[in-house]
């Protein structure tokens, strides 16, 4: 991946191989490379950019909004740094102890996080927008 060049695409057909990849993208800080997930007829499924943090377009989100993002950001910095890792299962959010490496391990210990409906897996069937 680090020969990827800026507008490059690696395209995977392995779920595994995609979240490998999306993580080597945070961290090796590769921008302008595109992560794809394809289907077996070779259609994109799911895409990743990588971009530096000034190139993110706030998009329509207002000030409030943005300061709700980063108060959620510094959150989970100091989840960090307390040895709180989250995991996402389809539509829960749970955290764990950072200590356990195996996932099957730290289910054990995993906690329901509330997120108040505001949390919804990218694989959920459920809509984005509420009616």
């Amino acid at each position: 991946m680090r020969s990827c060049s800026v507008g490059d695409a690696l395209c995977l057909h392995s779920e595994t191989a995609f979240q490998k990849a999306k993580i080597l993208v945070v961290k090796e800080q590769l921008t302008g490379v595109s992560i794809q997930l394809l289907d077996e007829d070779g259609y994109i499924k799911r895409q990743v950019v990588g971009k530096h943090r000034n190139e993110i377009e706030e998009g329509d989100f207002n000030d409030r909004q943005m300061a709700v993002i980063r108060a959620l950001e510094k959150v989970l910095s100091h989840c960090k740094r307390e040895g709180v890792r989250l995991v996402g299962y389809s539509d829960e959010l749970v955290a764990y102890p950072a200590s356990f490496s195996d996932l099957s391990q730290a289910s054990v210990y995993a906690f329901d996080i509330d997120t108040d409906g505001v949390y919804t897996g990218a694989d959920s069937e459920l809509k984005l927008v509420d009616n």
